[in-house]
């Protein structure tokens, strides 16, 4: 079997675009078990968001608004908020050239922070510890968006 060299397979075979695919991926999986959590603590709060819901769950009563349930949501809203920026700078920043362990290594972090982030959410964790998590993640996608524009800025 002859195998073409597709745009994808040279991207993947980019090391560093393959690092940020790993981190990406970690990501989105991330998100998911923040909706997942969300929709088990409805359901062992008995907190529906929608009527039809609560109907099929015990009733109307049930048509009504939960702490917990807010949190959770809100954890899923700042991934929402923050990891799809990343996707979109880490993607291009990682077509930028940069060597293996610096990309790795802002990669890791903003990973690391988001996680730390999500739990210190969901745990309702002591301030600072969540503002912490969201500067600490902060960090790599600004410097990556530093260099993004510095790449580019010659053809602006």
């Amino acid at each position: 079997m002859i195998r073409k060299n597709t745009a994808m397979s040279v991207m993947i075979r980019n090391e560093v675009f393959s690092c940020f695919v790993f981190y990406g991926v970690l990501l989105v999986i991330k998100m998911y078990i923040i909706a997942i959590i969300t929709g088990q603590v409805r359901l062992r709060k008995k907190a529906f968001a929608n009527p039809e819901d609560a109907l099929r769950h015990g009733g109307l009563q049930y048509h009504r608004e939960d702490p917990f349930v807010e949190r959770c949501m809100r954890a899923h809203r700042n991934d929402l908020e923050n990891i799809l920026p990343f996707l979109f700078v880490g993607a291009i920043y990682s077509l930028t050239g940069p060597s293996l362990m610096v990309a790795r290594l802002h990669f890791l972090v903003f990973f690391m922070g988001r996680v730390l982030h999500s739990v210190a959410y969901l745990l309702a964790l002591r301030a600072p510890t969540r503002s912490l998590a969201y500067t600490v993640a902060q960090i790599p996608c600004v410097s990556m968006a530093l260099q993004i524009l510095t790449s580019v800025a010659v053809y602006a």
